[in-house]
């Protein structure tokens, strides 16, 4: 009886473990790391792309502008974590103008704004809109950046370089070393910690403010190069990237800032822009390169000195499919750009990269 007993247990528990939830509910399906296309509402092409920006999974912002009857428009599209959308809830979307450079500040979200010719920067805080002009009109607005408690706008003036600074109330104008002549970008930190690069009488140049005054970081920049970008990360990592100018030749470097030396390579990129260039969910550097096909994108993946390349979908009727910013959201890369079908005029296009 014993045996028979130890039959009709081992039955029992066999049956148990086959109708149980748990065991009917088969694996979740690992992801495959890989480009796919996100479809975007129509603009007036063609169309020009300035920025994308990701706050998370479920937030991403795209701006730029769209060319109208009578000129340019201002282009705004958000992103829910499933869909791009047209957004025309700001003040004055239909009049002319651009946007540029996408900030998360706290909760809000800051936007660079050239409108009627004039700066301006749009915040959105919940679901309602409102902005902060300049305190004066500059012929060029270069670049801007914010962070909680400073916001910064690179431009010129009748007089030269200006650098109008924000501390949350009142706007002064800063001082950049001398023989300084141009900022091409900046970007920041903390308010205490910002980040500018640009032109002097001797070539290019990095300043760093310190929360007193602009000053010259000493980078070690190679010989006959410019800087496209600078990402200033919360663990005090800075990677600069730029090209080089040598025996005829432009390539791309990188510099990487470990809190200690410079470090400098030089990855098989070519002449590639690095102006795209963000730090992915792998902790590598992800940029958009020139494709070698043009009815599909090209990124590339950095880590070191060593480059990988990755193609996006396959776009039948493209002559040009062309990137045009990159944004880490969450354990995704987003891309937001332009395509170019035969005999139409560019348009938007974006993709989305999942997994490693």
């Amino acid at each position: 009886m014993s045996g028979l007993r130890t039959v009709i247990i081992c039955l029992v528990v066999a049956c148990a473990a086959v109708l149980s939830p748990t065991a009917m509910v088969p694996p979740a399906a690992a992801v495959t790391p890989g480009w796919s296309t996100l479809p975007v509402p129509a603009a007036a092409p063609p169309v020009t792309v300035s920025d994308v920006a990701a706050r998370g999974a479920g937030e991403a912002w795209a701006t730029g502008y769209e060319h109208a009857a009578d000129g340019l428009r201002p282009m705004l599209y958000r992103w829910d974590g499933g869909a791009w959308s047209r957004d025309t809830s700001f003040p004055g979307a239909q009049e002319p103008g651009w946007l540029g450079e996408v900030r998360f500040v706290g909760e809000e979200v800051w936007i660079f704004r050239q409108r009627a010719g004039a700066g301006e920067i749009l915040r959105r805080s919940g679901e309602e809109w409102s902005s902060v002009p300049l305190p004066q009109t500059l012929w060029t607005y270069q670049d801007f950046t914010a962070v909680p408690g400073a916001a910064w706008v690179v431009g010129e003036d009748d007089s030269g370089l200006k650098v109008l600074h924000y501390d949350g109330s009142r706007w002064t104008t800063q001082s950049a070393p001398e023989g300084v002549h141009f900022l091409m970008g900046i970007t920041a930190r903390t308010a205490t910690d910002a980040w500018a690069w640009g032109d002097t009488s001797t070539g290019t140049t990095v300043l760093r403010w310190d929360g007193t005054a602009w000053r010259d970081a000493k980078v070690p920049l190679p010989p006959n190069s410019n800087v496209q970008t600078l990402l200033a990360e919360p663990s005090g990592r800075i990677t600069i990237g730029g090209s080089q100018y040598t025996e005829g030749v432009t390539r791309a470097y990188l510099m990487t800032w470990n809190g200690r030396t410079w470090r400098t390579t030089y990855p098989p990129l070519g002449d590639a822009s690095t102006e795209a260039m963000v730090r992915g969910p792998d902790d590598a550097l992800w940029l958009p390169v020139r494709s070698d096909r043009a009815f599909q994108s090209k990124y590339a993946r950095v880590n070191g000195a060593r480059a990988t390349f990755s193609y996006g979908p396959e776009r039948p009727g493209a002559i040009d499919v062309r990137p045009r910013a990159l944004a880490r959201a969450g354990s995704a890369l987003l891309s937001f750009g332009t395509v170019e079908i035969y005999g139409s005029k560019p348009n938007l296009m974006s993709e989305r990269r999942l997994g490693g």
